[in-house]
């Protein structure tokens, strides 16, 4: 077990698999979780993959091969995607930009296929990629009083404004790098980013960095509420967040409204020309929706309007903040808001209606907002 999972475990986690992470699930009540965090503010753990961009020619080469423009600014960060020739999602990530290196968030299990993949595609240029996974710890903090929460705790430094933009400070004497995300779960949102090594405390105990740092974000200052996986997708759901598992995997950007990721004014890309296309052509064939359903069904449940097939179900939950069903599904992009239309559950087909999402408007908007021009 990792000094992580023994910290959860501490707190009465119960654990779940993501990719090749093993994770918390939940810490029991996680409804009573996500309306704590709705309220107040959350801790969890952020499974990333970690990949370490190094080398003179780091940023031309990741600004290559992905869809958004990758900044040259320390302190800066942008969400891009990796596409197929066919413009399908391969791949999300968060790149930052640090004065030497490109620090890359990855979907949990993905890190080490992307820098294979990659390697065998760096020829002259000056770039080195490794897989730093097992060196960083990635914390996410987000609710109505995050801002406040992380601002009490970090020390030499104050909490970053924009989006995607990140400052440098400490807690409890441990060097962190905090981000101001981009508002997953439709609230304020930080993520603390430290190393996995150790640090002498105040007491002159010589303890982990990861246990130090999510102590304090969990018990110093405003006090935060422990949540694990469960939370965090219906959280997501509910701010109209499209996830890489759910969502995004294998489809085209343009369904799923995802401008935020894609720069129409760069260079060539792999997936570029279809994106492109499907751009000038005014509309994708189909969209991502919101659906109040009768019952929660489950993920790639059929959708009707009326006895033809219009998509199918992402994925659903009983809401906690809004107390009944809600769902995301991809459907036919003329499936229009109010929309009365079916879902199929158990066999039996029960009603949905079509909504505009987000489902819940809380302190923050998501900036993976489904947006259609």
């Amino acid at each position: 077990m990792s000094a992580l999972e023994e910290i959860h475990s501490d707190h009465g986690a119960t654990f779940c698999s993501v990719g090749n992470r093993r994770i918390p699930r939940d810490y029991g009540r996680p409804e009573r979780t996500h309306r704590a965090v709705r309220n107040g503010v959350g801790l969890t753990e952020m499974p990333y993959g970690v990949v370490v961009v190094s080398g003179d020619d780091r940023v031309e080469f990741v600004d290559n091969v992905v869809s958004n423009s990758i900044p040259t600014d320390d302190g800066r960060g942008t969400y891009a995607l990796l596409l197929d020739p066919q413009g399908r999602i391969e791949l999300d990530m968060y790149a930052y930009c640090t004065d030497d290196s490109l620090l890359l968030f990855t979907a949990p299990g993905r890190a080490t296929p992307l820098v294979e993949e990659w390697r065998e595609k760096v020829f002259i240029q000056d770039v080195e990629l490794t897989v730093a996974t097992d060196r960083f710890a990635v914390f996410g903090v987000h609710g109505p009083h995050a801002t406040e929460k992380v601002a009490s705790v970090l020390n030499n430094a104050g909490t970053p404004d924009d989006h995607l933009s990140f400052v440098r400070g400490k807690m409890s004497d441990v060097g962190v790098t905090v981000i101001r995300t981009d508002a997953p779960t439709g609230e304020e949102g930080y993520e603390v980013v430290c190393t996995t090594g150790e640090t002498v405390d105040e007491m002159g105990r010589t303890r982990s960095n990861v246990e130090l740092v999510f102590d304090t974000l969990l018990t110093r200052g405003m006090n935060a509420a422990p949540f694990g996986r469960r939370t965090w997708e219906s959280l997501t759901l509910e701010a109209g967040t499209p996830l890489f598992e759910f969502e995004l995997d294998g489809e085209i950007p343009n369904v799923l409204g995802l401008r935020n990721a894609l720069d129409f004014e760069k260079g060539c890309y792999v997936g570029q020309e279809v994106v492109s296309r499907v751009e000038n052509r005014g509309r994708p064939s189909r969209r991502l929706a919101g659906l109040f359903p009768e019952t929660v069904p489950e993920q790639g449940a059929a959708v009707f309007d009326g006895d033809e097939a219009v998509g199918e179900v992402t994925r659903a939950v009983e809401s906690p903040s809004r107390e009944e069903p809600i769902a995301m599904a991809l459907v036919d992009f003329d499936v229009t808001v109010g929309t009365e239309l079916t879902v199929r559950v158990d066999g039996e087909d029960a009603p949905a209606e079509s909504v505009a999402l987000p489902f819940v408007e809380g302190s923050d908007s998501s900036q993976r907002l489904p947006r259609y021009e």
